[in-house]
């Protein structure tokens, strides 16, 4: 198991979903400071880490971003890893001014929907060159 970065927030995701896959891949591209870190959820340091941070259970089939001690699911994951992103990405800061319950309606239905509209793999993500080094294992 890798050692867990203590300055680079880490996102889980669905190593199994194509639209969490290709999401992963986009932020990978804008993510031009090489900040992210990523595990799969279904991987064992995210085990360890959903045991030390201690996220809502409901919120396993969610995207989880993990900056320091503070974790967050969901829109505001979303959101967040968003303002990392660059000026222009940061503009979706905007969304916090809706209130949470309904941005993670809209979520929560694309996140139910996720396999049906965008498919499943059989196996988590296998990254490759130097991506591989921002993958924790």
């Amino acid at each position: 198991m890798s050692e867990i970065p203590k300055h680079h927030p880490i996102i889980l995701f669905d190593g199994y979903c194509n639209l969490c896959n290709s999401s992963i891949q986009w932020i990978i591209k804008r993510d031009k400071k090489a900040l992210f870190r990523f595990a799969a959820l279904q991987s064992e340091i995210a085990e360890s880490l959903l045991d030390k941070t201690n996220p809502l259970e409901s919120n396993i089939q969610s995207i989880i971003l993990i900056e320091g001690v503070k974790v967050f699911s969901q829109s505001e994951a979303i959101i967040r890893i968003a303002s990392h992103l660059g000026w222009f990405w940061s503009l979706a800061n905007i969304f916090l001014l809706v209130p949470k319950s309904l941005r993670d309606i809209v979520y929560n239905f694309i996140a139910k929907n996720r396999y049906r509209w965008f498919g499943k793999r059989d196996s988590c993500m296998l990254p490759a060159g130097d991506v591989l080094s921002r993958f924790l294992q």
